[in-house]
């Protein structure tokens, strides 16, 4: 453990245009804010992290602004904060790319890898991002823990591996285990409508967190323990 990601890494297109409404939006959003990141936004972490934390999408003012998931909007207040309690960060907020933030055992990513128009992308573009998913999901070490931040991130995750999404439903800080050695942890995305309607808390989210810890240790002890 300890490396992290290049930036950004080899397997990733940074020029990436395969959705064809996002690329007249983001030319767009770029033209408005010319100081913007406003490209697809690679994951930021280390390479076979504990545990990679899945999202949706860039925020406008957020990672599609910043280049790095979840730094300077409102989704990254609780999930930095939150990563740094339970010992995965250096720091408890991300603010830009040069702030000092290390990851420590932990990469995150999105779903989606562009901003889309209201933050919602389309089936198709889901699909058309799952190849960079899938790179990201099939070298984690065995035993690692994949957190799913909302359902459009469960799903991602599943249809990455090839599972059948009714094998594995939904729900807040249930754990699944995967055929292929790993976790998936589920709970509800960061967003600032979940946290001001309090369908997410603090405490529920530190609740998953305290489940990701146990199964991280778990899996320490599992891989030192004598044959």
């Amino acid at each position: 453990m300890g490396a992290t990601c290049s930036y950004p890494p080899t397997w990733f297109n940074l020029e990436c245009r395969a959705c064809s409404r996002l690329v007249p939006f983001l030319s767009d959003i770029r033209n408005k804010y010319p100081g913007y990141h406003g490209l697809p936004v690679p994951p930021v972490g280390e390479v076979d992290p504990n545990l990679l934390v899945v999202g949706l999408a860039p925020g406008l003012h957020g990672a599609n602004a910043t280049g790095r998931p979840f730094t300077g909007d409102y989704a990254g207040g609780l999930l930095y904060q939150t990563l740094y309690e339970f010992g995965f960060a250096n720091q408890p907020e991300s603010t830009h790319l040069d702030d000092g933030l290390q990851l420590k055992g932990c990469r995150i990513t999105n779903a989606v890898k562009c901003l889309p128009p209201q933050n919602k992308p389309t089936s198709a573009e889901i699909n058309a991002c799952n190849g960079f998913l899938r790179h990201e999901l099939q070298d984690l070490p065995e035993g690692s823990v994949i957190l799913a931040l909302g359902t459009i991130a469960h799903k991602a995750v599943l249809k990455a591996y090839q599972l059948k999404q009714s094998a594995y439903p939904f729900a807040h800080n249930v754990q699944h285990a995967l055929p292929n050695g790993r976790w998936l942890v589920d709970s509800y995305h960061t967003s600032k409508y979940n946290i001001l309607t309090k369908r997410l808390t603090t405490p529920m989210f530190h609740a998953v967190f305290e489940r990701i810890q146990k199964l991280c240790q778990d899996e320490q002890v599992r891989s030192t323990s004598p044959v």
